[in-house]
């Protein structure tokens, strides 16, 4: 096969299947073939043009597996044969300061994949060699695409405070991040409370791990929070800053709340609401590609998967569309392979 298929995106809201070249993968990279690809919200940054220069095209999709078949110069570690994913993060360079200091989710010079550099809408992704994350036997690579972006963001934000097992721990958000935060929580041995709108996702979210329930339609989040006792860590997941206002107020003393889901709106939080028990609000990205391995293994090893609907690659804009109306349950993958 000399060319390969994949959705470009150019502009605002404007998916076309096209035909590239196949071409060798450059020094410190890889070529794969593509398995799956889950679409994530975040594939709005490139579909939607928020991005430098939404006139130049890129491939979305940022959740692959694959199967490598060809390596660059340079690259020892990975070999044709190998069955890999590639996440939001496209691979640290090892050299700013960052990464000497071994914050690799923060290089200064990484892409992003779908982004700011092709992702896996594709037949065919490259990806540099640093970014690749070994996919464990025993997991389906339609388990595994929502894992390596969905998966990793809430299991790293759940790991950004000391939090003993047994304290109180709140996911606000049931969708695509959340369903998948109520389960990790739960398996690390957490008292989980889920915060939602609407009695009809109680059952749901007790059978994903909740022991408690919150309706923000009907009752203040962070007052019955603080009626519970008070939540160590609240994941918010949500894509909406209003949302997330109250929940500081439903923290325990030295409580954190870890915001994963990107808003529009800022959040609007008392200066006292942080004072009095020391409260802290932080953001949390991702993770990097070793702690990726380590979110599939916990995964396996606990039985956690995604809840998905999957779709052809040929219906690639349609999938698309299909996340961003908030109707799918709970994420969409491609499946590439078939």
């Amino acid at each position: 096969m000399s060319t390969y298929q994949a959705f470009e995106a150019t502009g605002v809201h404007n998916l076309q299947l096209v035909e590239r070249d196949l071409v060798d993968p450059a020094p410190g990279h890889v070529r794969l073939r593509v398995e799956a690809c889950g679409v994530c919200h975040t594939d709005v940054l490139a579909v939607e043009g928020l991005r430098q220069d939404p006139s130049q095209p890129v491939v979305p999709g940022h959740e692959i597996v694959g199967v490598i078949d060809a390596v660059g110069a340079g690259v020892t570690t990975w070999q044709p044969g190998d069955r890999v994913g590639v996440g939001f993060l496209n691979g640290q360079c090892w050299e700013c300061e960052p990464c000497r200091r071994g914050d690799f989710v923060n290089c200064r010079n990484q892409q992003q994949t779908g982004t700011t550099i092709d992702g896996g809408y594709a037949e065919v992704a490259y990806a540099r060699a640093s970014g690749l994350v070994r996919i464990p036997e025993g997991i389906s690579a339609i388990d595994a695409a929502p894992l390596l972006c969905a998966g990793l963001t809430t299991f790293t934000a759940l790991q950004q405070g000391p939090t003993r097992a047994g304290a109180l721990v709140a996911v606000q958000g049931i969708g695509g991040l959340g369903h998948l935060a109520l389960q990790y929580a739960r398996s690390l041995g957490y008292r989980v409370v889920a915060v939602a709108r609407g009695k009809e996702k109680e059952a749901s979210a007790r059978q994903l791990g909740a022991h408690e329930y919150i309706d923000s339609n009907s009752t203040d989040p962070g007052a019955a929070l603080s009626a519970l006792g008070g939540a160590s860590l609240i994941i918010a997941t949500a894509s909406n800053g209003a949302s997330m206002n109250p929940l500081v107020r439903g923290l325990a003393p030295n409580g954190k709340l870890v915001v994963v889901g990107a808003a529009p709106d800022p959040l609007t939080i008392s200066t006292p609401d942080l004072i009095f028990g020391t409260h802290s609000v932080v953001g949390s990205l991702t993770g990097s590609s070793i702690e990726n391995e380590d979110n599939l293994a916990f995964s396996l090893a606990h039985d956690i998967r995604p809840s998905v609907e999957v779709m052809p690659f040929s219906q690639a804009p349609e999938a698309y569309e299909r996340m961003l109306s908030g109707e799918a349950r709970f994420r969409v993958v491609l499946d590439v392979a078939a």
